[in-house]
């Protein structure tokens, strides 16, 4: 079975016929600037998130609610658990 990707649960054929409609509502010549219109405000609320994200994690370490030395430790037994249960898996997939 071939699997297409989707963009949230959308296939092709939808995407082109929502386009569609969007060219015909919209004009051709208006895409461009709305296009443009909603990539600012994707990136205002990418940065807006990101703003809140640095303040919650600033506040947080003058807090000593985040020691960044055990997330890491963390982190990297993680990963080593990740790779061997990957080693053991590729060895029974063989």
């Amino acid at each position: 079975m071939i699997h297409q990707p989707t963009l949230l649960f959308i296939g092709g054929t939808e995407i082109v016929f929502v386009l569609l409609i969007v060219v015909l509502v919209f004009g051709a010549d208006k895409l461009p600037e709305i296009a443009r219109g909603l990539g600012k405000g994707m990136r205002q609320l990418k940065d807006a998130t990101n703003d809140i994200k640095h303040e919650v994690t600033k506040s947080a370490k003058e807090n000593n609610i985040i020691d960044t030395d055990v997330t890491k430790n963390v982190k990297e037994e993680l990963n080593k658990v990740k790779d061997d249960l990957e080693d053991f898996t590729g060895s029974l997939k063989r």
